[in-house]
């Protein structure tokens, strides 16, 4: 049952994550990245890495999330793309997010109404990932910082407005 439960949240994970590649609209695969994240969370939690979906469900789907929205905003192009932005928000546009949703929903409605037990033979806790990402993974994890901040700096520079001074150069 457990890895039944772990190949739908893979196959969520999967079309959610193509999802966010192919759309156009950048607030929709927001939407599918979510969803992916989501669905990426659930599979920690279904191999027994409870602290890493609780990681995975608050930084990446909630803090990280906000951050890109806010980028989306910041890059505000002006009235004639809130007037395509509207023309693009149908119903059938959240067809697809709803539909993974009601999936991943279903699914941990599924895991707790049936106490499913994880697969891992141990379970992980804070102080194990403390060790790691301090430990071995200490150049990862402050390679990703500077990832995460040039990523920032770059939509910083394709956002500012133009001046006059900033023209000229």
């Amino acid at each position: 049952m457990e890895s039944l439960l772990i190949y739908v949240a893979a196959s969520v994970a999967i079309i959610s994550s193509a999802m966010v590649i192919t759309q156009l609209n950048a607030v929709h695969a927001l939407l599918y990245l979510i969803l992916s994240l989501l669905a990426v969370g659930i599979i920690f939690y279904l191999l027994g890495a409870h602290f890493a979906a609780v990681l995975e469900v608050i930084i990446y789907a909630g803090a990280i999330m906000v951050l890109f929205v806010f980028v989306v905003m910041m890059l505000n192009l002006g009235n004639a793309t809130i007037a395509l932005e509207q023309s693009w928000i149908k119903p059938r546009m959240w067809l697809g997010p709803s539909l993974l949703a009601v999936i991943l929903l279903s699914e941990l409605i599924l895991m707790f109404s049936q106490a499913v037990s994880v697969t891992a033979i141990n379970l992980v806790d804070a102080k194990q990932v403390g060790i790691l990402l301090f430990g071995p993974y200490l150049l990862a994890v402050e390679l990703a910082s500077m990832l995460l901040l040039a990523g920032l700096i770059g939509a910083y520079h394709l956002g500012r407005r133009q001046t006059k001074a900033n023209k000229e150069t």
